[in-house]
This record gives structure tokens, sequence and C-alpha cells, in this order.
């Protein structure tokens, strides 16, 4: 593991963001922070696509990206080859999107669920290992 994360969030994420830093950079993580740095409206694909591109190129471990519903932003590096972007309300949904699926970017969304339960949800992720065997499979269907 590279003890790297890549995050990026919109002007709806950014109120996390700080929470989120403290979490990582306390679990031993290097942040590679994409953005936005304020509150301003920004448009989300301009923070989260340098996101997708940081796993893609496999330099970093995970990529976190946050915006209000979550569902923009984890739209957005869906597209990118390789990317896995599970969007999750609760910690149980980011185990299983790595469990079973292998996802290697978490979308939150910040307007629906509380910090307390974005950290919790990232804790998850991070910690919860890909099990492989039949899911392999099926990730291996997801790619175009």
């Amino acid at each position: 593991m590279k003890k790297v994360i890549a995050l990026g969030c919109d002007h709806a994420g950014f109120d996390y963001k700080e929470a989120v830093v403290t979490l990582l950079t306390k679990r031993g993580f290097s942040i590679l922070n994409k953005g936005t740095d304020s509150s301003e409206s920004v448009d989300y694909p301009d923070y989260v696509h340098p996101v997708a591109l940081e796993v893609e190129n496999n330099k970093v471990d995970f990529g976190i990206v946050m915006c209000g519903s979550g569902n923009g932003v984890a739209m957005t590096v869906n597209k990118h080859p390789g990317i896995r972007a599970a969007l999750c309300w609760t910690k149980e949904l980011a185990e299983l999107a790595r469990q079973h699926n292998n996802a290697n970017i978490l979308a939150i969304p910040a307007r629906f669920i509380s910090q307390e339960v974005a950290l919790e949800m990232i804790n998850a992720f991070i910690d919860t290992v890909f099990e492989g065997g039949r899911h392999q499979r099926r990730v291996d269907k997801i790619n175009l």
C-alpha cells in the first residue's frame, strides 16, 4: 500500500474535507488534494476527474470524492477506465463496495449523511479487503 489517497470535492463537499483530511492524516495517509478549497460554487468534474486519473494511473491507493448528492461525482469518475466508484450512505455499503466490487473510489453524498457517518464509511472502505473469488469474475465483467 502506498498510503496515499486522492481527494476531490465541490463546494457541497468542502465542509467535510477538513475532517476527512484530519482522519486520513491520523491514519498515516498522505493526501493528494485536488480541490476545491472553498465553499464557492464550482463544477465538480473539474475536481474529481483529477482524482480518477490518480487512481487510474495507480499513483494512489484510493480516491474519495464528495458533492451534495454524491451522484454527480460518482458518474463523473466512473467514466474513467478501471474506476469502480461506489456511492455509499452507510458504513455497511462502503464495506460491501470494497469486499464484493473492489471499489477504488468512495463517493460521499455530503448533504445527505452526517460527517460522523462519512468518516465511518471512509474507515470501513480503507480497512475492507476485496474478497476476490466469485466476485473477481463479476468485477472482470464491468469494464467495456
